[in-house]
């Protein structure tokens, strides 16, 4: 029983020994996939152990071979499985699944004969087949397994069978028993074999195991790494896109920057703009590669740099950063145009930690210092420099550097010093237009700084929105910074990612820190585009925001601009930049604040409008503030294009007359100077038609000229509606210019408010509260006026009376006032600098002391006070920076009264000892005619020839002679002394003109007189202004004097009611002509051009004007003639008619020329150019021409009737009658008169004179007189002649010139002159009588004194300053 037991066991340890490697079979059956098989059976030539494989397992399914031949032996043929084994293997699916489903149990012994020689191969192992294919390796396993299993499976059955033999045949079965002890050891042996490859391979494993954890973390850091780079990529393609864009595009890119850098830092930013644009052209046409709207900035421009700049003080402007650029990449020293100061201020700042030395050429020590700079590399501030550099400098400008010994050296003037590396050199100018020579130009490089409307627009919408956002402006700052800074950082992480690439050894992968890099390069670049996002985003809410305050900063704009022009009306009128900005931000600050956007930008352009308005007027004087308030008016509504400009030029210059002249249909009572105006206005669009109609409306038209306030009056027909306020404007001027700055006011009120043409007064405590020790007080002085009383009262008032000392400027004053000012800066005290237009030649120390009081160590209660009459040596700086006040007289008769009245008192009227009450008569009859003859100057030269300046010394004088003379010659009134020391010392010492000389005394007769002793004398026709009885006290004059009008009538003055009419129309031209001072040299004129409109004008006069006269035809017609010396005056004309001609065609032809630009155009041309545009007289012209005032419009007119007449005489003969206003010199024209008759009757010419016939109208002349001559051309000012009783008599009202009939010169010998009956009259040229005084003690503008005949007192005519014109104003 044992041994059977021992049988069974035995057997099925021989099946569990089978099954084991049979399981691993299938086992490393299933591990193949389709994959594997498909790989084994693409194979188009198979390795031997695939082979073997194929042919065994096709054996094993008893699949028949295919006979190929064989490949050694010819006709033999042998089994090949290859094929066949390709067809099982075609399904793998099909083949595994066979494979795994094989009948085990029944495999042929056919089969397993077959595939014994397989088994036996050391070829067909496991381990051999594992060297060529891992599916072939499998497939191997399973067969050996299936052949083992065979075996086993077959031995299992007889050992069954002999089991029930073992029972009864125990030998047998012991036997058997050791059989498979020995076979058992043999297994054993086995397992320990497999053991130690057991172990084996879970090393194997384990060592697997290690690399698939290696090749998981670089799989993870692949990823991380390609993540890292393909962003990158993404970025770094697009770098690389831009830089070979920039790199193609650096040829033009880089050489418009050079030129913009070498030649346009003079120009303005439109023209800059301009050139750039047809030099991108150019560079476009010829194919040079550029980036489309490149810009210096662009290109050259550090954001970071920029921001620095800005927040030293370079304004926020293109302009202004572009010239930062060019001052950055220049490679010779910036000089700059800086009228503003912008430029300075701005190195001042840059350069301070430097240690910047700020030197002037009229420093003593300049050189000095600018040696000091050189030699310790300090940069060097060369300000206020002039046209001409000194020559000291060229060294300096052209860097003439050298070796020696080693290092690098310079000669200055004599001395050899170190040239040290870091020295930089800026110059500065403060000249707004100067003209430097190309000497300069190439030694320097010309930076304009000049304020352009469109960069201090830029500036001050910069200024409005850092106030009124600043959390914008704050952003925007942030993100300038914080870009730059990550910019700065992702360029050290891309040098740090290159590094790391290039200097990585073996594979990236393995690369910790590069990869961390990457992924942090990563990180900020998105940081970056975030950034990059809200900065776009901020940028657009900035931009927003500036768009939306945009109306702010054009008005500001334009307000500046109005401001600065005013220094053209007046030296004294400067202001700074600075000083402007002060106020702007003020007006922030103080308007009125809203929600509502455009209602807070209306309150602020409203409030700053006004705050300027009122902060320029304490520094204007009376006469030009109704002027500003017009100018910003106008200027405002010319940007709403409410103005258009061809409207605006006829206003200020006048237009050209039609050639279709119409007849002046209201002939009586319109003047010909407003109907020729008229004509000319009728040439604008908005008033075509107005003369064709005015016959149609003459009752309306008349009603308006009569109406006492035509400027409210309604205009007649459609033209009320038709026009607008500024166009009726332009009616009034033509009709009642007189009326016109009421007009003017009504304008400004309507369309700037009442209070632009209410008087602004300026206190003292004002100007005082917008000091600071640092700004001087300046009192800008008029005639006749001292501020010094009010300042010491204001002293006073602020206790510093006795901190204030005084000194008066002039002659060898300088070292006292510097010393007082350097005392006064230590100690805390006023100083008070008087008339400093007394010392032109200390104004520059002045100015250098002003500019070094240091703000730290100044005493803060010091004060720089200063009086001036204007004058343009006074320092610029100083004006633009200080605070200054205009201090005027009062106006008027009754003002000059009181003024003077109130320096006396009842002591003085009573300090005439005896003698009081003729004192006190005569005082105020002085006192009157002091009122007088000073007032009578605003009537122009219906007052005197000369605007004289008596002063308040000249009446002190007279009053102290009145009371010494009248005690001296007690008890008789010495008139004769009186009038002498007055007319002809005090007052008439100051008279330089003859006729003003008869004026003045004339004048003086009416006051110096026995009548005005009588109580009640009047001193005007009407008893306004009477003598007092002689017992009034003090207090009674002060009382009479306060109760007179305020508003003079011409009566007191002896002259005509209509001059009042001439005085406002005086104002009106004097308004209009410092207007015409104030226009830009660029423009344009409606929708011309202003070169169309010259080009234009410039054709018309040449088609007009004729060619010169042919002298030798005229000297053959008109010889020299002793008989007749008219043959004489006509050539002499012709000749200087000819001179005038020839100038004009000459000039008018280059001006074509140039302006076409065929050749240069010079200084003088663009004079000419605009006085052509602006309706004026070219000054070339004028030099080669007669005295004349009309505009160019009607001077040409005037010119062609002038060649008119001397033509007729040339062609027709000697006229009948002479029209002498045709005359060039009309004096040649009476000396050979003269000289006519004195040799027809051999009499000398010096005993000759004439005597003189007013011919009637009535009376037709045809031909000449018998001796002497005929003239005409005469007007009659301040008078009229009457043609009933001819006599001179009083002008018509509105009347202020009259045609004066022919006259008839007769000549006599050793005439008496009469005394009564007649009125002396001058004769002028023009009606400006004044000219400059010949040696005849008469103007150049007289032309000689006729006789009139009059029923009234010469006096009454002098008075009223009658006198002759040859030739009008229009």
């Amino acid at each position: 029983g044992i041994n059977a037991e021992y049988g069974a066991d035995d057997a099925q340890r021989a099946l569990n020994e089978a099954l084991p490697a049979l399981d691993a079979a299938l086992k490393s059956l299933k591990s193949l996939n389709k994959n594997d098989v498909v790989e084994v059976r693409a194979l188009q030539r198979p390795p031997n152990g695939v082979r073997m494989v194929i042919e065994a397992v096709c054996i094993m399914k008893s699949i028949k071979a295919k006979k190929v031949p064989h490949p050694d032996k010819a006709g033999v043929k042998i089994d090949d499985y290859w094929e066949p084994g390709k067809a099982i293997l075609q399904d793998p699916t099909k083949f595994l699944e066979g494979l795994f489903k094989f009948d085990k149990d029944n495999i042929s012994d056919d089969v397993i004969k077959k595939i014994q020689p397989y088994i036996d191969s050391e070829d067909f192992t496991p381990q051999a087949i594992q060297r060529v294919s891992k599916a072939c390796t499998s497939i191997c396993q399973w067969v050996r397994a299936m052949h083992k299993y065979h075996f086993v499976s077959k031995s299992v059955a007889p050992k069954r069978a002999r089991l029930k033999e073992a029972q009864t045949t125990l030998d047998k079965t012991m036997q058997i028993l050791n059989d498979a002890k020995e076979r058992l050891q043999e297994v054993e042996d086995r397992v320990a074999t497999l053991q130690a490859k057991y172990d084996e391979c879970l090393n194997k494993k384990e060592e697997l195991e290690n690399k698939t954890d290696l090749c998981q973390a670089r799989l993870g850091r692949a990823g991380r790494l390609i993540g890292g780079l393909a962003d990158e990529k993404i970025r770094w393609e697009e770098t690389i896109d831009t830089l070979t864009k920039r790199i193609c595009n650096v040829v033009g890119d880089l050489m418009l920057s050079a030129g913009c850098i070498a030649y346009l830092g003079i120009f303005s930013g439109e023209y800059r703009q301009s050139l750039m644009d047809q030099w991108e052209l150019f560079l476009t046409k010829r194919g040079v590669p550029m980036t489309p709207k490149v810009t210096l900035v662009s290109t050259l421009g550090d954001p970071v740099k920029i921001r620095e700049w800005n927040i030293f003080g370079l304004p926020r402007d293109n302009l202004s950063t572009e010239n930062g650029v060019i001052v950055q990449y220049s490679q010779r020293w910036p000089l700059f145009i800086d009228p503003q100061g912008q430029a300075n201020k701005w190195v001042k700042i840059m350069e301070r930690d430097n240690g910047v030395d700020v030197i002037k050429l009229t420093n003593r020590d300049f050189l000095r210092s600018l040696e000091n700079a050189v030699r310790f590399g300090k940069p060097c501030l060369l300000e206020n420099v002039g046209e001409e550099l000194d020559p000291a400098l060229e060294p300096i400008l052209l860097q003439q550097t050298f070796k020696q010994q080693g290092g690098i050296v310079i000669k200055l003037g004599d001395t050899i010093i170190p040239y040290h590396p870091d020295f930089k050199l800026y110059i500065t100018t403060k000249l707004p237009n100067p003209h430097y020579t190309p000497e300069v130009s190439t030694k320097v490089t010309i930076v304009n700084f000049t304020l352009s409307p469109s960069g201090l627009e830029d500036q001050l919408l910069g200024i409005v929105v850092a106030e009124e956002r600043p959390d914008l402006e704050e952003a925007k700052n942030q993100l300038i910074i914080s870009n730059a800074k990550m910019k700065q950082e992702i360029k050290e992480i891309e040098d740090k990612i290159l590094h790391r690439l290039s200097a990585s050894e073996g594979s990236p992968v393995d690369d910790i820190s590069l990869i961390d890099t990457l992924e942090i390069s990563k990180v900020k670049a998105e940081e970056i585009k975030a950034k990059v996002l809200v900065a776009e985003q901020t940028e657009k809410d900035i931009d927003e925001t500036r768009s939306r305050y945009l109306p702010v900063a054009v008005r500001t704009q334009i307000l500046f601009f109005c401001v600065v022009d005013l220094a053209m009306v007046d030296p004294m009128y400067q202001y700074s930049l600075e000083w402007y900005i002060k106020i702007f931000l003020a007006g922030i600050a103080n308007a009125e604040t809203s929600d509502d956007l455009s209602e807070r930008i209306s309150n602020i352009n409203e409030y700053f409008t006004f705050s300027l308005y009122v902060n320029v007027c304490r520094s204007v004087f009376e006469k030009d503030k109704l002027l500003f308030s017009f100018l910003l008016c106008v200027r405002i509504l010319m940007n709403e294009k409410a103005i258009n400009m061809d409207d605006w030029r006829f206003l200020i210059a006048g237009g050209m007359q039609p050639d279709d002249q119409i007849v002046n249909p209201g002939d009586g009572w319109l003047s010909e100077r407003s109907w020729v105006e008229l004509q000319a206005l009728s040439v604008l669009p908005c008033m075509q038609g107005i003369t064709k109609t005015f016959k149609d409306h003459l009752a309306g038209f008349r009603a308006y000229f009569d109406s006492p306030e035509p400027h409210r009056a309604l205009l007649p027909g459609n033209w009320e509606n038709d026009l607008t306020l500024f166009q009726k404007l332009l009616f009034l001027k033509c009709v009642r210019p007189d009326k016109f700055t009421n007009g003017m006011q009504d304008f400004i009120a309507k369309n700037l408010g009442e209070q632009f043409i209410e008087p602004q007064t300026a206190d003292l405590s004002h100007v005082y509260k917008d000091s600071s020790p640092t700004t001087p007080l300046i009192f800008v002085l008029s005639v006749g006026t001292d501020p010094a009383a009010d300042l010491y009262a204001f002293a006073e008032e602020m206790k510093f009376s006795k901190k204030l000392t005084a000194i008066s400027l002039g002659q060898g004053q300088g070292p006292r006032a510097e010393a007082m000012m350097r005392s006064a800066m230590e100690r805390g005290r006023w100083v008070f600098f008087q008339n400093c237009h007394l010392a032109p030649s200390w104004m520059s120390s002045l100015e250098q002391l002003v500019e070094n009081i240091d703000p730290d160590k100044v005493h803060r209660d010091f004060r720089l006070w200063l009086t001036s009459m204007p004058t343009p040596k006074f320092p610029v700086s100083i004006l633009q920076n200080g605070s200054k006040m205009t201090v005027e007289p009062p106006r008027g008769v009754k003002a000059n009264l009181l003024r003077n009245y109130q320096q006396f008192s009842e002591d003085f009227l009573g300090s005439c000892t005896g003698r009081d009450d003729e004192f006190k008569s005569l005082l105020l009859a002085l006192m009157m005619f002091n009122a007088v003859t000073c007032e009578r100057r605003k009537f122009g030269s219906l007052g005197f020839n000369i605007a004289y300046d008596f002063t308040a010394g000249d009446t002190a004088i007279c009053v102290s002679q009145l009371n010494m003379f009248l005690q001296e010659y007690a008890p008789q009134i010495p008139l004769k002394v009186l009038h002498y020391t007055a007319g002809d010392i005090n007052y008439g010492g100051r008279v330089t003109d003859d006729w003003d000389r008869r004026c003045i005394n004339t004048i003086l007769n009416g006051f110096y007189n026995a009548d005005v002793l009588k109580e009640g004398h009047a001193f005007s026709e009407s008893g306004t202004y009477c003598q007092l009885p002689t017992d009034s006290t003090y207090k009674d004059y002060l009382k009479y004097i306060k109760q007179l009008p305020l508003n003079d009538s011409p009566e007191i003055f002896g002259l005509h009611e209509n001059a009042n009419m001439t005085y406002a129309q005086n104002e009106t031209f004097a308004i209009l002509e410092k207007i015409l001072l104030m226009q830009a040299k660029t423009g344009s004129a409606g929708g011309k051009s202003q070169e169309e409109v010259m080009e234009e004008t410039a054709k018309a006069i040449l088609a007009k004007v004729p060619q010169p006269f042919n002298i030798a035809d005229l000297m053959a017609r008109h010889p020299v003639l002793y008989e007749e010396s008219m043959n004489t005056v006509l050539q002499q004309e012709v000749i200087l008619y000819n001179n005038l001609i020839n100038m004009i065609h000459s000039s008018l032809n280059d001006l074509l020329k140039a302006l076409k630009g065929l050749v240069v155009m010079s200084d003088a041309l663009e004079t000419m150019s605009i006085a052509v545009f602006n309706n004026t007289v070219p000054d070339m012209w004028a030099n080669k021409a007669y005295p004349s005032l009309k505009p160019l419009g009607s001077w040409v007119a005037d010119l062609l009737q002038r060649l008119e007449f001397i033509n007729l005489w040339n062609m027709e003969g000697i006229p009948v009658v002479f029209w002498i206003s045709g005359f060039f010199f009309p004096q040649a024209f009476i000396t050979g008169a003269l000289q006519n008759y004195a040799r027809q009757t051999s009499i000398s010419i010096d005993t000759i004179g004439f005597d003189y016939k007013v011919i009637p109208v009535t009376q037709e002349l045809k031909v000449k007189p018998p001796a002497g001559c005929y003239i005409s051309g005469f007007f009659v000012e301040g008078a009229r002649w009457c043609h009933d009783t001819h006599v001179l008599t009083e002008s018509r009202p509105k009347e202020l010139f009259t045609d004066m009939p022919i006259i008839q010169l007769i000549p006599a010998a050793d005439r008496v002159a009469p005394t009564t009956g007649i009125y002396v009259c001058p004769v002028y040229k023009t009606l400006t009588r004044a000219g400059t005084l010949s040696t005849t003690g008469h103007s150049t503008n007289f032309v000689m004194p006729l006789e009139l005949p009059s029923d009234k007192p010469q006096e009454h005519w002098i008075k009223r300053a009658v006198a002759l014109i040859c030739a009008l104003d229009y």
